[in-house]
């Protein structure tokens, strides 16, 4: 993710957070952090339902040679969710792509957001307080909660790449079959 999409991810994010915001301030949970999370949680869960929803036999379908496959986008996302979760408790990030070059198999898969799921939860729990700790974020002084709003914005992007996947093959993506 380059930073020159970062504007447009964050502006998307805002937009889409808003209802989660009202929803909490109704009564639940106020925290910034407590809101990003609760973003990242139905982000991550649909990029899991997708991956759950994609035969195996098409987690090798692309569009375009240019892109990734479709269980490439979901590594992609399961190992950058555990970057931005170390990061984002102050922790040493493991590298991004290792989950893409090792996770290839549909259950492989599945695993591997299982257990990025787990540890950005830990990442998601901490204070407010220590959210607002000194982080660095590829080169840049921010704060551990902006990593973790970057790692909800990244999924989401990425969630978006899979809709099209999705939609291209004849499904309908999670966020768009209702009940949800």
């Amino acid at each position: 993710m380059s930073f020159k999409s970062l504007p447009v991810a964050a502006i998307a994010m805002c937009a889409v957070a808003a209802p989660v915001h009202a929803q909490a301030a109704a009564g639940g949970d106020h925290s910034s952090l407590s809101v990003v999370h609760s973003m990242w949680q139905m982000m991550h869960n649909w990029v899991a339902q997708s991956a759950e929803q994609m035969p195996e036999a098409k987690l090798s379908y692309r569009p375009t040679p240019e892109v990734r496959t479709f269980g490439e986008i979901v590594a992609h996302v399961a190992g950058a969710e555990k970057m931005f979760c170390a990061i984002g408790m102050g922790e040493t990030p493991p590298a991004e792509d290792a989950v893409e070059k090792s996770a290839t198999t549909k259950a492989a898969l599945i695993a591997a957001l299982k257990e990025s799921a787990a540890y950005c939860d830990k990442a998601y729990s901490q204070s407010d307080a220590a959210s607002h700790m000194p982080a660095t974020v590829f080169g840049q002084k921010q704060t551990r909660l902006y990593a973790l709003v970057l790692n909800a914005t990244h999924v989401g992007e990425h969630y978006g790449n899979l809709i099209t996947y999705l939609r291209l093959n004849g499904m309908v993506p999670p966020s768009s079959q209702g009940g949800q």
